[in-house]
């Protein structure tokens, strides 16, 4: 589970903000991958705020690394989609579907996903077990109640003013996006993490295991992207 060498690889949370703001300003509004973006660009730029801090936090640089690391597998997502992300990619042009709809699409990917797999490569990098990192997890989870705050932000801002969406207009997907919760989507990704950790000396079982997952979040994927006209 060692780091890949990337074109698109960055090293610091600045470089990361740098990367999604460019990559904002690039995209036009109608594509589904500028709008996941968008989310993204948010909840980075609150998550690097509450870090910078460091108020509370047992290893600060633990969660800055994992962050860019974090970020580097949507980064190489864009060259080359795994399927947990083939759904997004393959809608992203597709109308119908609801800025919001593709928003948690990439957070599905990212977190169901890419973020198990960016955690075991933060632990080997930084030397920890995982399976014995109560600190890391502590911080980890601390994080959990901004994240739902700056997502719950960002539902109403893609839903009201800036998309022109009304959620009464998505029909039966609301039922879709209310069951989305991103502090779930990570206690999870922790789990899933940790099933890496306890397989990275069976590699080709460990590998599997990622193709599986990568199958189940692409699944999860096409069912919050259903067009709603």
């Amino acid at each position: 589970m060692g780091r890949p060498p990337s074109r698109t690889g960055v090293e610091t949370i600045a470089e990361v903000i740098d990367r999604l703001r460019a990559l904002d300003a690039s995209l036009p509004e109608n594509d589904g991958i500028a709008w996941f973006t968008k989310l993204y660009l948010r909840v980075t730029e609150a998550v690097h705020g509450e870090i910078a801090e460091a108020l509370g936090f047992e290893d600060p640089a633990f969660l800055t690394r994992l962050d860019v690391v974090f970020a580097n597998l949507y980064f190489t997502a864009l060259e080359a989609p795994p399927k947990a992300w083939a759904p997004l990619f393959e809608a992203r042009r597709t109308k119908g579907i609801a800025p919001i709809q593709f928003a948690l699409a990439g957070m599905n990917a990212h977190i169901n996903r890419d973020l198990p797999v960016a955690l075991v490569r933060t632990a080997e990098e930084r030397r920890l077990d995982l399976a014995e990192a109560e600190p890391q997890l502590a911080d980890f989870r601390r994080l959990n109640a901004l994240l739902e705050k700056t997502e719950r932000e960002v539902k109403v801002w893609f839903s009201t003013g800036f998309a022109g969406i009304v959620d009464v207009a998505l029909g039966d997907v609301d039922d879709h996006i209310a069951m989305w919760d991103v502090a779930r989507a990570r206690d999870s990704a922790w789990v899933q993490a940790e099933t890496l950790w306890a397989l990275r000396r069976l590699p080709e079982l460990q590998r599997r295991f990622v193709e599986t997952l990568d199958h189940v979040v692409g699944f999860a994927g096409r069912g919050l992207l259903v067009p709603v006209e």
